[in-house]
């Protein structure tokens, strides 16, 4: 019998991201929205997956967080791909002690993986 999974929403797991770029870097939704020019109410709503942002908004965020939007769209691109037991594969990652690019796993939930599409590769 064929499983039915639901995937997750895109806008739930751009908010993820946002969310976990701004609390890595300590800082609070105001501070983020302000540099953004974005309302708090708004910014907290897409950090929670409630709202669609524009590409204005999620550029101006992502600009606030120092993140680029390409970055923003590949760990979202991980976090789904990983939802469905794939590995990815990010080419385009520096490496902390070299600053060189190299290969990083992205790892994925342990369950039983088969076929040729179980391993994605990003590169830029």
């Amino acid at each position: 019998m064929l499983e039915v999974t639901t995937e997750p929403l895109l806008r739930r797991l751009v908010g993820e991201v946002l969310r976990r770029r701004r609390r890595e870097q300590g800082r609070i939704l105001k501070d983020v929205a302000d540099e953004a020019r974005v309302s708090l109410a708004y910014l907290s709503e897409i950090e929670r997956g409630r709202k669609e942002a524009s590409s204005e908004v999620l550029q101006a965020v992502c600009r606030a967080l120092d993140l680029r939007l390409v970055d923003l769209v590949g760990a979202a691109h991980a976090e789904l791909a990983a939802a469905e037991g794939r590995v990815v594969l990010d080419l385009t990652a520096p490496d902390a002690l070299s600053g060189r690019r190299t290969a990083r796993a992205v790892p994925a939930p342990s369950r039983a993986v088969g076929g040729p599409a179980d391993v994605v590769l990003l590169a830029a």
